[in-house]
């Protein structure tokens, strides 16, 4: 373990979760580049995951990923990463299903029925047991369910047209995944985040569900049982999402400084601690450990 101090902060970079595992009870880990990367399970990710358990955590998975908590599950088991291998699971795309389903306030309550839908036919789960009308006309839509892009390997150029015409309309937006980037393999491609930014910035208005907002990070607290925060842990590679949620909860965290960051942040699998000051002091984040990868 080790503690660098700079001018910013003051960051433990540690060399495996085992060495802070005894301060707490829970463990909330994200998924991409944390325990998987699109393709494969991480093997240092998975041993820690079973020491933890074997050292009696509990341990919640919270992904901001655009689709049903029970789907998730499925794909994680063709990963080999089985629901015995942790406690909870919580996605933003249940969070938004939920708040779809039962309107519980006076924005979702306005949106009405006709849904313009930009993501991929994987997500379909998302408008099943929901009263919603899909139409691909954004002169017929009454709002827009953002999951991503249609295609891998789109870019946020191909969205424009379809963005301006619903600004233009003032539709709201949903937005089912905040996250900007993520990495497939050992690429990284755009998500919804990227999408919603672009439209927030055309004027356009968007509501987000997932990390960062606190509300999902209490929900794993309650799915874990865990009611204090103090002995509550973050574990993700972004500083926008992971970090900046945990910090707006009131938990600790640790960013992975080889996922999404990795080729600015991580060389020869050490993370740069300068570098990750500065880049969290730029996205006005503040995590409490750094770890090059999730191991024990």
């Amino acid at each position: 373990m080790t503690l660098v101090s700079t001018s910013v902060s003051a960051l433990v970079a540690i060399d495996g979760i085992g060495e802070i595992a005894d301060r707490y009870d829970g463990v909330i880990l994200d998924l991409w580049g944390v325990v998987h990367n699109g393709v494969e399970a991480l093997p240092g990710a998975i041993n820690a995951m079973a020491r933890l358990r074997a050292a009696g955590k509990r341990i919640a998975l919270l992904s901001n990923a655009p689709r049903r908590s029970f789907v998730v599950v499925d794909h994680l088991s063709t990963l080999h990463i089985m629901p015995e291998q942790y406690d909870a699971i919580m996605t933003s795309g249940e969070d938004v299903w939920r708040h779809i389903f039962e309107r519980p306030d006076p924005w979702y309550r306005a949106l009405g029925r006709r849904c313009l839908h930009i993501g991929t036919e994987r997500d379909r789960d998302m408008f099943v047991g929901l009263d919603l009308l899909r139409t691909d006309d954004v002169a017929d839509a009454e709002f827009i369910l953002n999951t991503g892009p249609a295609a891998i390997g789109d870019e946020i150029e191909a969205y424009s047209g379809v963005l301006e015409a619903a600004r233009a309309r003032h539709l709201p937006m949903i937005c089912a995944n905040p996250d900007l980037v993520v990495m497939r393999g050992d690429k990284l491609e755009i998500c919804a985040g990227a999408i919603a930014v672009r439209y927030e910035a055309l004027g356009g208005l968007v509501r987000s569900h997932g990390k960062p907002d606190p509300s999902v990070y209490l929900r794993c607290l309650e799915m874990l049982d865990l009611a204090g925060l103090s002995r509550v842990l973050m574990v993700g590679d972004s500083f926008r999402t992971d970090v900046c949620g945990a910090n707006r909860t009131g938990i600790d965290s640790v960013f992975v400084a080889g996922g999404i960051h990795g080729a600015e942040l991580c060389a020869a699998g050490k993370p740069n601690m300068p570098r990750i000051v500065d880049a969290a002091a730029d996205e006005a984040a503040s995590p409490d450990f750094v770890i090059a990868a999730l191991t024990w």
